[in-house]
């Protein structure tokens, strides 16, 4: 049961703060292999194929791109649309769990996206179309695989019946050499239970726990303490209310200033909100900031829209304080606020690490505006 006085606790900006950075590796590097980072972190958003290098880099110890490399040839993680039916990076074990339960929001995401265009198509004879065009086990793009059903379905356009196939339809991951360090690649598709070898666990039974009892443990373990309300910004997913009364007394309940509920697992680190935080830089869209509902504990409300336009930021005292860019090799640091002399000094020396990551070359090449 819960312990009554954590009832009453208020757990401040800074103290959630902390808690965030601990989750998500980026209070300390973890030193463990990145297959168990990438499932610590329930996935890492890469809609932007290289930027779950970035990301994992801020938060492993010794990362090296070859060992993600490795995973993704190795079929051991795999880029699909998950959560917010945006293209995650994912153990494969994790995709093969996970796809049944988001399919109904997968599929009202796109029809709601091109309701006109999709109107009166019946899914069902649209898949089994689907699926035959990909029977012969040949990776396709969206746009083959839209051009193929397209004498069928011709009203809805390439693009509607494209993304309707690949991020709802039919389970599919995005194949290698997309998504490898420092390799352009266009995007070719296949069903997960051809890469895999196994088809996708079927989506929960009507009147059962539609979103799994497991993935709140896994979210608070990544994100916690968090409110019902930043499980659901995080996944998309309906149906919350039965997965969270499933764990509720496994878990401890704390309240924010602003008194929502904050649910978290008695045994995950809450370090001392004074505990200092490094410079951190992290990739576009990175879900440190996008996977809550309320993002203030980690980023102003003046500066949230730099979350959603793609822009990369640098945490100073663990929070979002300016934004970083890299071009020639070179990284530029634009801070957000005034930076102390110490601050400056911290965040040049993880810039000048970013960029020998990224140019692998020991050349000083960071200027912070």
């Amino acid at each position: 049961m819960p312990d009554i006085m954590s009832l009453r606790t208020v757990l401040g900006a800074r103290a959630l703060n902390r808690a965030t950075l601990a989750r998500q590796f980026l209070l300390d590097r973890a030193d463990i292999p990145v297959l168990d980072a990438v499932a610590h972190l329930c996935g890492v958003q890469a809609q932007e194929p290289q930027e779950p290098f970035l990301g994992l880099w801020s938060r492993v110890a010794g990362f090296d791109p070859a060992d993600l490399d490795e995973l993704l040839t190795g079929r051991q993680v795999v880029r699909a649309h998950l959560m917010r039916r945006t293209v995650h990076l994912v153990t494969a074990a994790d995709a093969l769990a996970w796809r049944g339960r988001h399919d109904a929001m997968l599929r009202q995401r796109v029809l709601t996206t091109y309701k006109q265009e999709l109107a009166g198509v019946d899914l069902d004879e649209l898949a089994a179309a689907a699926h035959a065009v990909l029977a012969d086990g040949e990776p396709r793009s969206m746009g083959e695989i839209a051009r193929a059903l397209a004498d069928r379905w011709p009203a809805p356009g390439t693009r509607a019946l494209g993304e309707l196939v690949i991020a709802a339809l039919i389970p599919t991951v995005q194949l290698p050499p997309r998504g490898l360090w420092k390799v352009k690649a266009g995007v070719r598709n296949a069903p997960v239970e051809q890469w895999l070898g196994r088809e996708v666990d079927p989506p929960a039974p009507p009147g059962t726990d539609p979103v799994g009892a497991d993935l709140v443990r896994r979210y608070l373990a990544a994100f916690g303490p968090a409110a019902s309300a930043d499980l659901r910004a995080w996944c998309g997913l309906t149906g919350l209310p039965a997965a969270v009364a499933a764990v509720r007394d496994e878990l401890i309940t704390f309240r924010d200033e602003r008194g929502r509920e904050l649910l978290d697992l008695p045994d995950a680190p809450r370090p001392d909100p004074e505990t200092p935080a490094p410079p951190r830089f992290l990739p576009a869209f990175d879900n440190a900031i996008l996977g809550y509902h309320d993002r203030s504990r980690i980023i102003d409300d003046a500066d949230r829209g730099l979350s959603v336009a793609g822009a990369r930021v640098v945490l100073v005292d663990g929070r979002v304080a300016a934004s970083w860019t890299v071009e020639d090799d070179i990284v530029t640091v634009t801070p957000l606020r005034e930076l102390t002399r110490t601050e400056r000094r911290a965040v040049t020396d993880e810039g000048h690490r970013m960029a020998m990551f990224l140019s692998g070359n020991d050349t000083d090449r960071v200027q912070v505006r």
